[in-house]
């Protein structure tokens, strides 16, 4: 393909008004959601797209001081000047060409992330093919892909006890596999939504993403977090999510000990990054993104890794359907993989319950696309139109003009 255009929009969507979440020792405030929009054009006329930029549990919502819209001008300069012009056989020859800007490696992972998925929907229209079957010829003797895909729900976020488990009612309600939720609103009121959460679901696996634990500075200590994580085991929890930080290897191999079934992976900062954590032994659930781990490429590595082994690749998904949609081919097409996160938003329309599940407002995530995933009783049907079989609606540029600053902060108690 002869790359002719690169473009990237910083885009902002509003949460009006802000919002407050109190957890135990500090609050968080929730200002906005930000999304790097990337378009690639070929001489031929075909358009890719994808998203690209931060949104793992780490915060890390700047490169080096760069913004969100500042990420964006890197991938309109330094990443269009070395790819426009440029005749691509191999999709991993773009990554290459990255490689030789001088851009710092955490940058040079985060575009080649966004531009492997844009071409990969490029190269699906090329050919008339959707990407998961592009991606499952990669792999050696694989089933079939599976393009009905469960879901889990990822919502709750710092709220009382009885709130966390009104929420999983509504979305065992709505059909979903799990429901993910995140405490950190003190030991005992963690202890206690543990109890009502349980009780409120049947067929809905629970699950606990912990991240805040390790950002409570001394709020929680080892021994908290242990006995919480043990307690959580006892009572079914499905896994329990980033109980420590990221580059906590040993804290991870400690918590393994208690028998709970513990993910991570989404912070991770390259795809070696995610096989680093996968060969501890200490995680049953890698949690690789595309839109993180260089693309469609880096995660079939992690993939891989896990075939065959007691540890399953569930990609971490925390932004729009394009995002969504991305991460759906990967899991369709690859082998052992079934599951996909689904975080619900404010009124999404996609979600059948009684009450409204959604963690708060991100109207952008819907509004990226033309039209709306197939999603029914929790279970997603991936497109089969060709590349990621959705088409990106650019009056999004004018309508979620960048706002800058963080998109979320912590502030802490002090003594």
């Amino acid at each position: 393909m002869h790359i002719t255009e690169i473009q990237a929009f910083a885009l902002s969507s509003p949460i009006d008004p802000p919002q407050e979440r109190h957890f135990h020792g500090g609050t968080r405030r929730l200002l906005k959601r930000d999304v790097v929009l990337v378009v690639v054009e070929t001489a031929s006329g075909l358009r890719g797209a994808a998203t690209a930029g931060a949104t793992s549990s780490s915060m890390r919502e700047y490169f080096e001081g760069d913004s969100q819209g500042t990420f964006a001008d890197v991938l309109e300069n330094e990443v269009a000047d070395a790819l426009e012009g440029a005749v691509v056989e191999d999709i991993i020859d773009a990554h290459e060409l990255i490689e030789e800007t001088s851009l710092s490696d955490r940058l040079i992972t985060k575009a080649i992330s966004s531009i492997n998925v844009a071409l990969y929907d490029i190269r699906g229209k090329e050919l008339g093919t959707p990407v998961y079957e592009l991606l499952h010829d990669q792999y050696e003797d694989p089933p079939e892909p599976t393009t009905e895909l469960p879901l889990y729900a990822s919502s709750g976020m710092y709220m009382d006890p009885e709130g966390f488990a009104e929420q999983a009612g509504l979305v065992e309600e709505a059909g979903f596999f799990g429901y993910k939720y995140r405490p950190g609103i003190g030991p005992d009121a963690d202890r206690q939504t543990i109890d009502l959460v349980s009780e409120a679901l049947n067929k809905t696996e629970m699950m606990l993403d912990s991240h805040t634990w390790w950002k409570l500075e001394d709020s929680y200590e080892e021994d908290t977090v242990d006995a919480i994580v043990t307690y959580a085991h006892e009572n079914g929890a499905y896994w329990v999510e980033e109980p420590v930080a990221p580059d906590n290897y040993s804290g991870y191999t400690r918590l393994a000990e208690t028998g709970a079934a513990l993910a991570g992976g989404e912070s991770e900062q390259s795809p070696e990054g995610l096989l680093s954590l996968g060969k501890t032994g200490a995680v049953d659930f890698l949690q690789g993104d595309v839109r993180h781990h260089r693309g469609f490429t880096g995660c079939q590595r992690a993939v891989e890794f896990c075939r065959g082994r007691d540890v399953e690749f569930v990609p971490h998904n925390f932004g729009t359907w394009l995002g969504l949609l991305a991460n759906a081919h990967l899991v369709a097409a690859a082998p052992e993989v079934s599951l996909v996160e689904y975080p619900i938003f404010e009124n999404d329309p996609l979600v059948d319950a009684s009450g409204d599940p959604g963690m708060y407002q991100f109207d952008l995530a819907f509004d990226l696309v033309k039209g709306q995933p197939s999603m029914q009783n929790g279970q997603l049907t991936v497109p089969d139109d060709p590349g990621l079989g959705v088409e990106i609606d650019l009056d999004v540029v004018e309508e979620y003009p960048f706002i800058e600053g963080p998109w979320t902060e912590f502030h802490y108690n002090r003594q």
